[in-house]
């Protein structure tokens, strides 16, 4: 396929009946256009391997129903304090040593205070000298932290939407979908990559998936990173008790989203530990070219290293090797 049929792919004016009427395609048909597409844009056969780390868990203000980590709810979590720039940089290290070529690090905030944006830059820069990509999640932010962070190296921020702004209000409460969009705007602002997806699963609508993705792939630039989180039910928050979202939904979630956004990475991130070696083959198939790596995925399970090394194996599938990130100026 030529340069000018791929550029053909990238879109910002999705209309909500176009995106639903993907959802609604037969399911070989749509795994098909999903790996047409992710093959004019992207290597066949490769995935980018991101770890995330908890640098401060526990003791959020904010009511998300999916989040352990609210202060509201009873999970049993621990409350850790940030932790020290020496013990975040050593554990950068190991991952860059078990194979993953972005090193991301989240904390429970609702949104970070002068101090703990001076600590934050300093593992920045610490990460950045290991020759990693660099990723932060630390809830909302000014205009001014973004471009403290960017100054820092920050690479990419994460900052999801969660779901549908239509179904937003179901969920959270202590802040609203604009503010979300607000932090995305000062993200692109100060330079960095946007790092956005949402969460599937938490009882929302196939029009609620459709219009999430929609929201994405309608924003003056895709994220270069897209998340697709499959719900983790913890006891003690009020989706404890939610049905797990058929797998094949999910699948096609990651179809839709590759087809939206050609050129983001999707990755499959929170939920992976309870996908089948089968389900993340098929999510792969449907344009899945990224995952979180390691054994644990902010206070939830996530696949052992020595599993997903055997799976990609088993599957034909290369590690990517790190790009250069771009920065926005």
């Amino acid at each position: 396929m030529n340069a000018s049929i791929a550029d053909d792919d990238l879109r910002n004016d999705w209309q909500l009946d176009e995106v639903e009427a993907l959802f609604a395609l037969p399911f070989q048909d749509l795994l098909f256009r999903a790996q047409t597409v992710h093959r004019v844009h992207h290597a066949p056969n490769t995935v980018q391997m991101s770890t995330l780390l908890s640098v401060k868990t526990g003791a959020c203000p904010e009511d998300c129903a999916y989040c352990p980590q609210s202060v509201r709810y009873d999970t049993g979590l621990d409350r850790e304090a940030l932790m020290a720039v020496a013990d975040v940089t050593a554990r950068a290290k190991a991952a860059r040593e078990a194979g993953a070529t972005r090193f991301c690090m989240g904390a429970a905030w609702r949104s970070p205070k002068k101090r703990d944006i001076e600590v934050m830059t300093a593992m920045i820069r610490e990460v950045k000298s290991l020759g990693l990509e660099s990723c932060a999640t630390l809830g909302m932010l000014s205009r001014e932290q973004a471009k403290e962070l960017r100054d820092a190296g920050l690479d990419y921020y994460n900052h999801n939407i969660d779901t549908s702004p239509e179904f937003y209000g179901e969920i959270i409460t202590t802040r609203d979908f604009k503010d979300r969009l607000d932090t995305l705007e000062a993200v692109r602002e100060a330079g960095m990559n946007v790092c956005c997806g949402g969460i599937v699963g938490m009882g929302e609508t196939v029009r609620d998936r459709a219009r999430m993705l929609q929201v994405l792939a309608n924003l003056p630039q895709h994220p270069e990173s897209v998340p697709i989180n499959q719900l983790v039910a913890v006891p003690g928050t009020p989706l404890a008790d939610q049905a797990p979202i058929d797998p094949f939904d999910f699948v096609r979630t990651i179809a839709v989203a590759r087809i939206l956004m050609p050129r983001s990475a999707v990755r499959l991130s929170a939920g992976r530990e309870r996908m089948s070696d089968e389900l993340q083959a098929l999510a792969f198939f449907a344009g899945a070219n990224s995952i979180f790596y390691g054994e644990k995925l902010l206070t939830t399970g996530n696949p052992d290293v020595e599993h997903d090394r055997a799976l990609l194996a088993r599957l034909g599938i290369e590690a990517a090797g790190a790009a250069p990130a771009t920065l926005h100026a």
